[in-house]
């Protein structure tokens, strides 16, 4: 198993939220998601809870390969709640939460399984990459977030906005007609866009956080497959330098409008034999 891997905080020094890891034959991303401590009702914060899910389902998925990872990532959201609801209020609304990204090889099929706005890339032998992404989230945002993007990031009023945006969107969490990501609840995980592949179709498998994946999906300088050809030739730690250079081009977010210049942002490449 050839794995390559590559994360970097949105800012120098700060915590990353993002999480990934790899054994065996199964690979895990998860993306931490919520905001300051003293606005979640959890003493742990986002990183803790991403690396602590992380950690477990990766553990989960390989030890009962015939379990569905949907009800893998159920007990794992329920082993970390218990780990956590004696001294925090996980019926805060914004108690940490993160999207999940998971993969596990069979016999003769890939299993998959996607969660919230982080990124799966398939890269097919003969039809060339496809991708599964949740799209919920952005259907959500899309229709909350028009007075930020209007706003040049970083400024005071785009922080005004943003705030009322993640508070508008915090309020559709886990809700029909809203999105659904990995937080207290393991019935998040009944949502989960989960499927199989023939495992010899397939040349690499992707798992990338939404901050690596803004050179296609949100700046539009790149394409899937020239996404995967970064990886392929350069390795992952190329791809997240791609998307620092383009977001240093663009500091207040005038082109290219999003609440965070820069985001925490992963990959993890894993090479299949030919």
């Amino acid at each position: 198993m050839r794995v390559t891997l590559g994360s970097l905080p949105a800012e120098p020094g700060r915590e990353n939220e993002d999480f990934a890891a790899a054994a065996p034959g199964a690979a895990v991303l998860l993306d931490g998601a919520g905001v300051a401590k003293a606005e979640t009702g959890c003493t742990h914060g986002v990183a803790w809870f991403s690396a602590t899910l992380g950690g477990l389902l990766l553990s989960t998925i390989t030890a009962h390969p015939a379990r569905p990872l949907a009800n893998c990532l159920a007990d794992a959201i329920g082993v970390v709640r218990s780990l956590h609801e004696d001294g925090c209020d996980l019926v805060h609304r914004a108690s940490p939460a993160s999207t999940v990204v998971a993969v596990r090889a069979a016999a003769d099929a890939l299993e998959y399984l996607v969660l919230g706005d982080s990124s799966l890339l398939l890269a097919d032998k003969d039809r060339g990459p496809a991708v599964v992404s949740d799209r919920r989230l952005d259907d959500v945002g899309k229709r909350l977030r028009r007075p930020v993007d209007a706003l040049p990031t970083g400024s005071p009023e785009h922080a005004a906005a943003l705030a009322e945006y993640r508070d508008a969107l915090t309020g559709l969490r886990n809700r029909p007609g809203g999105f659904w990501i990995a937080g207290p609840d393991p019935r998040a995980a009944e949502h989960a866009l989960t499927g199989t592949v023939p495992l010899d179709s397939l040349s690499s498998v992707t798992l990338l956080s939404d901050g690596a994946t803004r050179l296609v999906d949100r700046f539009g300088l790149s394409t899937w497959d020239e996404t995967l050809a970064v990886l392929d030739s350069s390795g992952p730690d190329e791809l997240i330098r791609c998307v620092r250079e383009a977001e240093s081009g663009d500091p207040d977010g005038r082109h290219w409008p999003r609440g965070k210049a820069q985001d925490d942002a992963t990959v993890l490449h894993w090479m299949l034999p030919k």
